[in-house]
């Protein structure tokens, strides 16, 4: 059964352990194995890259977030705990804290001027009786000399990025920005579908460098037929690294992923893909949204099936839940558009796109909103938490933008 249907109310809800007087028993203290962080080299065009010190220890910990998520994922999917949902009602996990709290704690203590801006605040854990869950899994994956972990230093490391204000005024400041993991809905039905863990960093309103691990990328994608499309969310992981000016690379993350996972070596340029018509290219939507309501739908029909894509008609991906992947997918090439039209009353974040952003760029790709202007991340000068963009974002690789802002703004669809 989906886990995202199974209350009688059918509200958005996830899966969390059920606590007792102790640690559940899938996150209960056990023999770690022994495993030192994988220091290997970043792409070359990056070595000598004037903040390849912060992309290096933001590239080891999106790693152990990665390890975090796989290891909390095989033990929410087989767990039989009670049912909670965040007020805003998106799912959440344990995973969502235990990434934030870790990232906090490892750059926190290598960079203690930068603050980090990202999602959760540690009410909800404190609210639902998740503190021992969380600090046993941030506990399993932190630095040995992190160790140990008290209650409170985890919880104020998860606070340090969501709850109290960050008040910058109006010069634009250096900070992170994290999304824990983008896509939970994705998180907790195993690996069909895709999630991100996305951090950037900020300085002077310039998103300089990027990390986006997702541990179920898949390792190569076939579209022989629509049927087939769940096979393509599988596969052994891929960490994706972007300075600005030294472009978007990525490497496999190993198949095992898991405590003792190793990092196989080797990066491959990141390039967007050569589709210069509309007609035929592959697009990504948000999962919230169907084709009939975006403007293109006036000019062009879509399909799901590769097999059946005819004149004038675009192939819609499945790529799931989430703004990242779809980031992803254009800036590796395997999508040549991510179109996402923005819903009233609904604010956009900021780490739904600042990494996803800087990767399709140095990919060769472009980001803007529905009337051509660039995404501005200082737009929020007390907490950078929300940007503004009009109307929509649009993400393409470059060669299709100008051509569908056109149709996009001919469209008497756009409001």
């Amino acid at each position: 059964m989906d886990l995202l249907h199974s209350s009688a109310s059918s509200s958005i809800a996830v899966r969390y352990f059920r606590l007792h007087h102790h640690r559940p028993p899938s996150l209960a203290p056990r023999r770690r194995t022994c495993f030192s962080p994988v220091r290997s080299s970043l792409p070359s065009p990056i070595r000598e890259a004037k903040y390849r010190r912060e992309l290096e220890a933001a590239v080891a910990v999106v790693e152990r977030a990665c390890r975090l998520c796989v290891d909390v994922q095989k033990s929410l999917l087989s767990s039989d705990g009670s049912i909670v949902e965040k007020n805003d009602q998106t799912p959440v996990t344990i995973a969502d804290f235990g990434v934030q709290a870790l990232v906090s704690l490892e750059l926190g203590k290598l960079f203690p001027s930068i603050p980090l801006v990202a999602e959760e605040d540690s009410g909800f854990v404190r609210a639902n009786n998740l503190v021992d869950s969380v600090v046993s899994v941030v506990t399993d994956h932190a630095s040995s000399e992190d160790k140990p972990l008290e209650h409170d230093n985890v919880l104020a490391a998860i606070d340090r990025g969501g709850k109290n204000p960050i008040v910058y005024g109006t010069k634009p400041a250096t900070y992170w920005v994290l999304d824990p993991i983008d896509g939970t809905r994705g998180f907790v039905r195993g690996n069909k579908a895709l999630y991100v863990v996305g951090l950037a960093l900020v300085v002077e309103g310039e998103i300089v460098l990027g990390i986006m691990g997702c541990p179920n990328w898949p390792d190569n994608v076939s579209y022989t037929t629509a049927n087939e499309a769940g096979n393509f969310l599988s596969g052994s992981g891929t960490l994706v690294v972007a300075h600005v000016g030294c472009g978007t690379w990525r490497r496999e993350l190993s198949n095992a992923l898991g405590r003792s996972a190793q990092v196989l070596d080797g990066w491959t340029r990141c390039i967007v893909d050569e589709c210069h018509l509309v007609p035929g290219a592959k697009f990504c939507l948000s999962d919230s949204q169907t084709w009939d309501s975006l403007p293109l739908s006036a000019s062009f029909s879509a399909t799901n099936d590769p097999d059946s894509v005819g004149n004038k008609e675009i192939l819609i991906l499945p790529t799931c839940c989430g703004s990242l992947c779809k980031y992803l997918m254009v800036a590796s090439g395997r999508a040549s558009v991510f179109i996402l039209r923005l819903k009233a009353q609904r604010t956009t974040k900021a780490w739904d796109h600042a990494v996803g952003l800087l990767c399709v760029h140095e990919a060769g790709g472009k980001v803007s909103d529905w009337k051509g202007e660039p995404l501005d991340f200082t737009a929020d000068q007390v907490e950078r938490r929300i940007i503004f963009p009009s109307s929509g974002i649009l993400v393409t690789n470059g060669k299709l933008h100008d051509r569908i802002l056109e149709t996009i703004a001919s469209s008497s669809a756009i409001v």
